[in-house]
């Protein structure tokens, strides 16, 4: 299994759930302060909500390849590298409220992508809390 992300920076999460969660008819998988993650089963996405500053447009923070296993990981990892890609691993990273293996690539428009896969969760007893202070900088 592997999915896209995109991940978001939104001014108003509540008002981005809300819209997401109509357009792809689900609710979030996940819900944390400052944060939120669609699993849309079709099309196969993984769309993650950061909230960013009141009154600023939505924009792109980065971008990504959810996979099944470390080993795809490092399959990515030797494919890029391999590829003449600048890669930065990183293994046993929390992220997104969540504990990851992943690497990152930078296209040509500085673009970040990411290629990973989540290896636990963290912090789950936040799951559903909305009115803590921001989530920690992610990603």
């Amino acid at each position: 299994m592997s999915r896209i992300q995109l991940a978001l920076r939104v001014a108003d999460l509540e008002a981005a759930v809300h819209f997401y969660s109509r357009l792809f008819g689900t609710e979030p998988a996940k819900r944390r302060p400052g944060y939120a993650n669609f699993a849309v089963v079709e099309p196969p996405l993984k769309l993650v909500l950061l909230e960013g500053e009141q009154g600023e447009a939505t924009r792109l923070d980065h971008l990504g390849v959810e996979v099944a296993s470390t080993e795809e990981v490092t399959a990515a990892t030797t494919r890029l590298a391999g590829a003449g890609l600048a890669t930065l691993e990183e293994a046993g990273t929390t992220c997104c409220y969540a504990v990851q293996d992943k690497v990152w690539v930078t296209g040509p428009g500085a673009e970040r992508w990411e290629v990973y896969t989540v290896t636990a969760d963290a912090r789950p007893d936040l799951e559903g809390v909305t009115s803590e202070e921001r989530a920690p900088a992610c990603c």
